[in-house]
């Protein structure tokens, strides 16, 4: 289950002992993705899209918007479009 962790900034999944996360800011209501990690070992299995399926699904739970600087969010929203009404332009 994807957690948020605020102390850190950033949306994360533990998964077989590792951690997925994605680093963020917050500004008036609009959560910026600024960057995406996967752990090599997790990469291609699905990791990321859950990662960010979830983050997504939290911002739009608090009513908060997109930006999405990251190009692994941005990619998602693509080609996700139920997500493209939480983005924002800059």
């Amino acid at each position: 289950m994807v957690k948020d962790n605020p102390e850190q900034h950033r949306f994360e999944l533990e998964v077989e002992g590792k951690l997925a996360f994605s680093v963020y800011r917050r500004e008036s209501g609009v959560v910026i993705f600024v960057h995406t990690e996967v752990p090599p070992e997790l990469g291609g299995h699905g990791v990321g899209s859950q990662l960010a399926n979830g983050a997504l699904t939290l911002v739009r739970e608090r009513g908060e918007k997109v930006f999405a600087r990251c190009p692994f969010i941005a990619a998602y929203i693509k080609k996700h479009p139920e997500f493209q009404d939480l983005l924002v332009q800059p």
